[in-house]
């Protein structure tokens, strides 16, 4: 299995998935999943994480956040993925890794991509056939951008209308829906790697300035033109290999 690479950029959107141990569903049941949910929002208000979408499927997890100072990316992960394997374990009585080695980040453009990658992550239950519609399957930022809680709000609803150029989370509310709709009604919901296996994905003019941001680790890859977006592609390497 290769490991996945990671190469932050400061003050960028970032989509974020992790998958458990060799794919296993170890999330699988209803409470696992919300015991997920609470630690990202311990995270949230311990290390101030700035968090525009989520989902929590039967065996990995994706998470669309935005960069913020001290490191709160880092700090998040490590402390959630910690504390539902360590919680796991000692419920079940088991041993060994509970997910794979690394998380994989792909850096996000605003606007338009950000608005069809919220989208990609809350129809994934429905692209695996587990659910009709993305208000079905809970665990997911679906239903929290359509009815906002007064109280345990994860999502920040402000930054997010920001950065998707709307003035009031009303009128995203109303527009997100009829994007999801859409989608629905024609059947648009086929697996796109280059939201889980890209580097960037945006306009490319904003891909061309991650490039050049990332530095020499990055140097040798290429953007490239995949729809109506550009990308950097991800290079597997083995568990092995420095960084």
């Amino acid at each position: 299995m290769p490991r996945a690479n990671r190469y932050f950029v400061p003050g960028q959107i970032w989509h974020i998935t992790h998958r458990c141990h060799k794919k296993e569903c170890l999330l699988k049941f209803k409470r696992d999943r919300e015991r997920w949910l609470y630690w990202l929002f311990e995270v949230k208000k311990r290390f101030g994480l700035t968090i525009l979408n989520y989902i929590v499927t039967s065996n990995h997890i994706h998470l669309l956040v935005q960069d913020g100072n001290n490191g709160p990316i880092a700090k998040s992960m490590q402390l959630i993925a910690s504390r539902t394997a360590q919680e796991f374990n000692v419920r079940k009585n088991r041993h060994g890794a509970f997910w794979e080695d690394r998380y994989h980040a792909t850096a996000v453009d605003s606007g338009y991509h950000l608005i069809n990658c919220l989208i990609y992550i809350d129809l994934n239950m429905v692209r695996a056939g587990v659910v009709k519609h993305p208000s079905e399957w809970l665990q997911s930022g679906y239903n929290e951008i359509q009815h906002p809680p007064e109280r345990y709000r994860i999502i920040d609803t402000k930054i997010l209308c920001e950065l998707t150029g709307f003035k009031s989370i009303g009128s995203l509310r109303i527009n997100y829906r009829k994007w999801v709709e859409e989608k629905l009604k024609k059947a648009l919901l086929m697996r796109d790697d280059k939201w889980t296996e890209s580097l960037a994905v945006g306009g490319q003019q904003f891909v061309e300035n991650y490039l050049n941001l990332a530095g020499i680790k990055v140097k040798s890859r290429q953007v490239k033109k995949v729809g109506d977006s550009h990308v950097i592609r991800e290079r597997a390497e083995p568990y092995n290999t420095r960084l």
